[in-house]
């Protein structure tokens, strides 16, 4: 584990800006100080990248720049990483051999092989991985959570999860540098939460995969069947089923089914329908916390005080598993075990 820092900030470099997240999670750096500070960012692309630094430079420090990696990773204590799915082994790597500690977008690898090589990476250079889940931070999640572990649903029965969303667009149809579609894409969300809310490891999917919304190189349906070990069983519709003019990205709820009680959870209810007449638009304007901010506040802490992340790699891992085995059964035809993988 590694040793608590000491009276200064924790260094942060934002390393690519290919995810989608990119930009909410520098901002969610940059407004934790000063337990943290935004050390740089690095892109593959830097004209991608040079708007973002130009935002960050007025908002928050003047001397947020653009920088090639092995020098971010010289000046920082940890990164977090936006990249490409498929490019996440390799900056892990890059960042363990450098002594640096990683929170790596979800999913956490393509491919098990590289998430195992990303978690071994970490752990023999001595530094944390961990997963970004936000979804985690959500107040109406700790709530369901705090339902289930003080008893009052009684024994969990049953979950229906869904996580649908807008295509994405660009690197996220091209199989190679994604590793899929929606069911990459939205699967590990609902899966780690499953597991973290039942304390319990998901067995065995039986899924159905394919494209129908649109004409993708990639999924973008799915739906899946788990049985967890202690018994619950639970669905999960991952799809890219939102339209261009859907207002927000998407969603995520939950239905949980106990013995004594049953609840439902909307993640991103916290928001206002903005119907706006001068330009034709419909958009939501949200007024809850900020996911993300609350996310890297809680890897922050743990880097701080030498503790281990919330969530880890391992976390990453086993929800990955899950969605490498929902294209694995619906390709075969049949239930997959976790256990086989």
């Amino acid at each position: 584990m590694n040793r608590p820092l000491v009276d200064r900030p924790l260094r942060i470099g934002l390393v690519s800006c290919a995810h989608v997240h990119a930009r909410g999670l520098a901002y969610a750096i940059a407004s934790l100080a000063p337990r943290a500070v935004l050390a740089g960012i690095y892109d593959e692309e830097p004209d991608r990248a040079g708007s973002l630094v130009q935002e960050l430079r007025a908002q928050f420090d003047p001397g947020i720049a653009l920088h090639d990696l092995p020098p971010l990773l010289e000046r920082s204590d940890a990164i977090v990483i936006a990249s490409t799915n498929a490019d996440r082994r390799r900056y892990t790597e890059a960042a363990a051999a450098a002594g640096v500690h990683v929170l790596c977008e979800k999913p956490l690898a393509t491919t098990l092989a590289d998430a195992r090589a990303m978690i071994e990476a970490c752990r023999s250079a001595g530094v944390q991985l961990g997963t970004a889940f936000p979804v985690r931070s959500s107040a109406a999640v700790l709530s369901l959570k705090d339902a289930i572990d003080s008893g009052r649903m009684g024994r969990i029965l049953a979950a229906r999860c869904t996580n649908p969303g807008r295509y994405p667009g660009g690197w996220f149809g091209d199989p190679a540098k994604a590793g899929g579609g929606a069911v990459m894409d939205h699967t590990v969300h609902v899966a780690d939460l499953l597991r973290w809310l039942l304390r319990d490891e998901i067995e065995r999917v039986e899924a159905e995969v394919g494209s129908y919304s649109a004409d993708l190189a990639v999924d973008d349906t799915g739906i899946l069947l788990l049985d967890l070990a202690g018994g619950a069983f639970a669905s999960i519709d991952c799809s890219w089923s939102r339209p261009k003019t859907f207002p927000t990205w998407g969603g995520l709820t939950l239905h949980v089914v106990g013995e004594q009680a049953t609840i439902d959870v909307d993640v991103f209810r916290q928001a206002i329908t903005h119907y706006d007449d001068s330009t034709s638009d419909t958009r939501l304007v949200t007024w809850g916390d900020d996911l993300n901010r609350l996310m890297v506040a809680g890897f922050v802490d743990a880097i701080l005080a030498g503790r281990p992340v919330p969530i880890s790699g391992e976390d990453g891992l086993r929800a990955l598993e899950v969605a490498i085995a929902a294209y694995r059964s619906s390709d075969e035809r049949r239930p997959v075990a976790i256990a086989d993988l």
